[in-house]
């Protein structure tokens, strides 16, 4: 009887470190494509269009691209009512697709930011914290608000009602003033099938300097995974298009574009020890120019010697 109960308790156990087990997994699982790890516990990286397992990976290396839309190469991203841009920020707003705050796919950004972002600074009159509590309202500052009282009461407004969405509309940066991309994509080297892969992992909205005149700096309005990009927005979508002026009968999708390398962007960023720019390890735009492309022609150079061993 005690060896029975024994074995029984052994097998109960059992059981409950193996259920541990199995919810730990899921747990991590969950976590891994939640923060976008970028190896799971299968050897690959799930961020990735073709991922590729990581004993395959002979060489690899980080790259971060500047892509501006308004390069003659690059207008085709940037068609009229086609913007990429505009394709991206009207998803987001439909929940189609979730922003990140960075391009390490790891923190989910919410819709709420995303618009505060999309938002452009209001040059009005804040009030102070005192004058806060002291019971003032930003009502009590008058015509002195930054203009927009005007025409409040009807006056000037849109009689319609519809004055709130086109006000709302009004605030946001158009999607054709965003003009630069940021793209980090990881070069690899498959030795299983010898050939090197340029496998795109996140595209950055960046809002200009020229649209922050009150600091003159850029600024990032978010990040988005290239995958997700590619399976919930771009694939059989007719307005996410490269646009061929050449022949309107085929334009070509988005995924299809950035498959064949359609767009003209410099290295900006490799990835290093001190994590800099480009620009910051050579501390002047004209060298850290040359710089960025002597090691694009290194890199075609690598990948050839690679081919001749």
């Amino acid at each position: 009887m005690k060896k029975q109960n024994k074995n029984l308790l052994g097998f109960l156990t059992k059981g409950i470190v193996g259920m541990a087990a199995l919810i730990c997994g899921v747990t991590f699982s969950a976590n891994a494509q939640e923060f976008g790890m970028e190896y799971a516990q299968d050897g690959y990286n799930h961020n990735s269009i073709r991922p590729l397992h990581e004993s395959h990976i002979m060489y690899k290396k980080t790259l971060w691209f500047r892509m501006s839309l308004k390069e003659k190469q690059n207008r085709p991203f940037f068609a009229v009512e086609n913007e990429i841009t505009k394709v991206i920020i009207d998803a987001v707003k439909l929940g189609i697709i979730r922003p990140y705050q960075n391009d390490s796919l790891r923190t989910r950004m919410s819709q709420e930011e995303f618009l505060e972002n999309l938002t452009i600074p209001s040059d009005e009159v804040k009030l102070t914290e005192e004058e806060i509590a002291m019971g003032f309202t930003q009502d009590d500052l008058g015509g002195f608000g930054g203009g927009d009282d005007w025409g409040s009461e009807g006056g000037w407004g849109d009689e319609s009602g519809d004055g709130a969405e086109a006000e709302t509309a009004a605030n946001e940066f158009y999607p054709k003033s965003l003009h630069l991309l940021e793209i980090k994509e990881d070069l690899l080297f498959d030795n299983k099938h010898s050939r090197m892969k340029h496998d795109i992992q996140a595209i950055t909205i960046i809002i200009p300097a020229e649209m922050n005149p009150s600091t003159g700096l850029e600024k990032k309005l978010a990040a988005f995974s290239y995958k997700e990009l590619v399976q919930n927005l771009f694939r059989d979508n007719s307005q996410a298009i490269w646009y061929n002026e050449r022949n309107n009968r085929h334009h070509r999708n988005l995924e299809e574009a950035f498959d064949l390398r359609l767009f003209n962007a410099r290295v900006i960023k490799y990835d290093n020890a001190r994590d800099e720019m480009i620009i910051d390890i050579y501390e002047e735009d004209r060298a850290a120019l040359i710089a960025a492309q002597q090691y694009e022609h290194q890199l075609v150079e690598y990948e050839s010697h690679l081919w001749e061993n």
